[in-house]
């Protein structure tokens, strides 16, 4: 039976997909079989090329006002149907001033025709509690017909502990489902069944997990702790 590697990125460090491709050297190197990689993420960076990955699509672009009113190109996905659209917030970078460039972001998605926009919420910037990201959207003429799903790095909804996420109360998450009846999910959760992580996990005979940082937090609701609790 093989090990399954699923593990987060090390943030500022090592992408999800690197850390995954390292271990999975150095247990060939040990003379085990060749490990099934399932790298994950929880909501924050790295979300949306896991997810991209997975599902199978394509990335695009959008241009959005980014540091000192200069606009910056990001990248978002397109599955493979064009049902459901990714955006990663995190990828609009650290420095821009409020959350306008975020609901560029999210409306570039939604005018894919998209019927669902994946909004991988870990990072966003919250200085604004999101009123520029709602003034952004509706500027833009609104979602269409797609509905809002927001990945959150912790379970629940929970309260901010310090590792900015966008879905504390008075944050992204909470603007856009006061303002677009958005909905919150476990970014956890939602990516271990996307990357069929259960079905690989009964079907190995140890899993490997990992995330740049151990804390208190890497149990209760990032991916990490979800994904040990099942192999429990």
């Amino acid at each position: 039976m093989q090990v399954l590697v699923a593990p987060a990125g090390f943030d500022g460090a090592l992408r999800a997909t690197e850390v995954a491709a390292a271990i999975g050297r150095g247990l060939e190197a040990a003379g085990l079989e060749p490990p099934d990689l399932c790298p994950v993420a929880d909501g924050g960076p790295g979300t949306l090329e896991i997810l991209l990955t997975r599902l199978g699509g394509e990335s695009l672009a959008a241009t959005v006002g980014g540091r000192d009113g200069q606009p910056i190109d990001v990248a978002f996905g397109v599955v493979g149907d064009g049902s459901a659209a990714i955006v990663e917030l995190a990828a609009v970078g650290p420095g821009v001033a409020g959350s306008g460039a975020i609901g560029e972001l999210i409306a570039a998605a939604a005018g894919t025709g998209a019927d669902v926009v994946l909004v991988a919420a870990g990072g966003a910037p919250t200085a604004d509690g999101g009123a520029g990201a709602v003034r952004a959207i509706e500027a833009a003429g609104g979602l269409g017909r797609a509905r809002l799903v927001v990945l959150c790095p912790m379970r629940a909804h929970l309260a901010s502990t310090g590792r900015g996420h966008g879905c504390e109360p008075g944050g992204i998450g909470d603007a856009l489902v006061r303002t677009f009846g958005a909905t919150i999910e476990s970014g956890a959760q939602f990516v271990l069944d996307a990357v069929g992580y259960d079905p690989r996990m009964r079907a190995a005979r140890a899993v490997i997990v990992g995330e740049g940082r151990l804390d208190a937090g890497a149990l209760t609701g990032r991916v990490l702790g979800e994904a040990a609790t099942r192999a429990r």
